[in-house]
């Protein structure tokens, strides 16, 4: 039996927020989302080459302030063009013991993007 990739879900609490800080500061792309009816709490899919993350309004999916580890290719190059962006909420630096850039969202995730050393 083989384990294939994992796709966490994130909490969060305000799409519009959401939106911002994943598909315009972290350039993902939204796959498909999802809500029982028009007023209902949201639950969707992104994505960015193969990293998917699944992000949930829904009270019992997840608690906010978890913590995620995602492979990259350069997280270096990663935090200077996040640095670039000027994004308001965040200015992720750099830890070199672990070869690593984190930053946190609008709702107390961490996603912590590494290269392996």
């Amino acid at each position: 039996m083989n384990m294939n990739r994992v796709v966490p879900i994130l909490r969060i609490f305000d799409e519009a927020k959401a939106r911002e800080f994943y598909e315009q500061f972290l350039e993902f792309s939204c796959d498909w989302e999802h809500r029982y009816e028009p007023d209902m709490p949201l639950y969707m899919q992104l994505s960015k080459d193969d990293c998917v993350l699944h992000l949930s309004e829904h009270h019992g999916d997840c608690s906010p302030g978890s913590a995620i580890r995602i492979a990259v290719s350069d997280a270096r190059a990663l935090q200077q063009k996040l640095l670039a962006k000027s994004y308001t909420y965040a200015r992720p630096g750099f830890n070199d013991e672990m070869n690593m850039v984190s930053v946190t969202d609008p709702f107390g995730n961490r996603l912590h993007f590494y290269t392996a050393i």
